[in-house]
C-alpha cells in the first residue's frame, strides 16, 4: 500500500477537512471489514483510505473520528448490559476514569497523528506478521491455547 501510494504520486485528500461525503462513505464502509475477526478497526479504515486517495495523515486522522461513535456506543451498551451490577457509589471511580482515559487517549493520538505524518505502516505490517506468526506457533505446538 506504501509503495503503490508513492508510485501514484501525492494522494487527492491530504486533510480531512478536504475529504467529500463520498470519501467519509467509502471509509465507512471499509471499517465493516473489521467485522471479519482478527481484522483491525483502524487499519481497515486506514488501508481502506489510502486505496481511496486518502493521505496517510489524513486516514489515520478520521480513522480516529470513526472510533468516537463506536467506541461510545460500546461504552454505553457494556454499562447498560451491567446496570445492576453499578451503583451511585462507582459515579467518583468512573468520572476519574473517563477523565484520565479522556486525557491519555488525546495524548497517545495526537502523538501518532504526528508520528504517522512521517513514519509509514511497515514496521507495523511485519510486526503483525510476526506476531500473526507466534501466535499460529504456539498453538500448533499447544504452548498457548488461543480461546477465548
Amino acid at each position: 500500500m506504501e509503495r503503490r501510494q508513492k508510485a501514484a504520486g501525492a494522494a487527492r485528500v491530504n486533510d480531512v477537512d478536504d475529504m467529500t461525503t463520498l470519501d467519509a462513505l467509502k471509509l465507512g464502509l471499509a471499517q465493516s471489514f473489521a467485522l471479519i475477526p482478527g481484522t483491525s478497526r483502524s487499519g481497515a479504515t486506514i488501508i481502506g483510505g489510502m486505496l481511496f486517495g486518502l493521505s496517510r495523515k489524513a486516514a489515520t486522522e478520521f480513522s480516529f473520528f470513526l472510533a468516537i461513535p463506536t467506541l461510545i456506543g460500546a461504552g454505553a451498551y457494556d454499562t447498560w448490559k451491567h446496570r445492576a451490577l453499578l451503583s451511585m457509589d462507582d459515579v467518583p471511580m468512573f468520572a476519574v476514569g473517563l477523565v484520565l482515559a479522556f486525557v491519555s487517549a488525546l495524548a497517545v493520538v495526537h502523538w501518532l497523528l504526528r508520528y504517522v505524518a512521517t513514519h509509514d505502516f511497515v514496521p507495523f505490517a511485519w510486526y503483525r506478521i510476526v506476531f500473526g506468526g507466534v501466535v499460529l506457533l504456539t498453538a500448533w505446538t499447544g504452548t498457548v491455547a488461543w480461546v477465548a
